[in-house]
């Protein structure tokens, strides 16, 4: 009888929480997890995860755990999504080099100086937002037809109508479209 959480599940639980929540806003905290420290305690987390999914004993060295299992190492996989946040966020134009040598700003300058391609813009679509309707809405009642003189107005398009009759559980309503 084993004791503990499944690999399949303590996997999932690595990459579906303890990742993403490590590596979330990496831009903000990526220059301080280049530091000595940093990667020491984020080695910890992966190899526990590691050693969890392999059900290995704590003896296993952590490299060897994570060949294995085939996981980047998690200051790798920090500095993949700053770089990729710094990326979008210089392709839309919200990027600005306050400091281009250190700090948050020397991801980009050192991702668009090994790998030139990234110098390039990117096919990017803003949203526009059109909150102009192209419709209009009359709400006539019953008593506004049957009081009414002549004809109703005459509507191009889609008329909606109900004659807010209900049996039940059951509504009726109908549409007409008028050419």
């Amino acid at each position: 009888m084993t004791w503990g959480l499944r690999p399949r599940v303590v996997h999932w639980l690595y990459v579906s929480i303890i990742r993403p929540s490590v590596t979330f806003v990496p831009l903000v905290w990526w220059p301080g997890c280049q530091t000595a420290s940093a990667k020491k305690k984020l080695s910890r987390i992966q190899r526990l995860a590691c050693l969890g999914m392999l059900g290995a004993m704590r003896t296993t060295p952590t490299n060897a755990a994570d060949a294995l299992i085939c996981l980047p190492r998690l200051e790798l996989v920090v500095q993949s999504e700053a770089r990729s946040a710094a990326h979008h966020l210089w392709n839309l134009g919200c990027w600005s080099y306050l400091h281009p040598s250190g700090g948050h700003s020397s991801i980009l300058m050192r991702l668009q100086w090994l790998h030139p391609i990234f110098n390039m813009g990117v096919d990017v679509t803003r949203p526009a937002f059109n909150l102009e309707p192209k419709y209009r809405v009359t709400m006539l009642m019953r008593e506004d037809w049957t009081k009414a003189t002549g004809a109703p107005p005459a509507v191009k398009g889609l008329v909606w109508f109900t004659d807010w009759s209900k049996m039940r559980e059951w509504t009726g309503a109908g549409v007409y479209r008028h050419l």
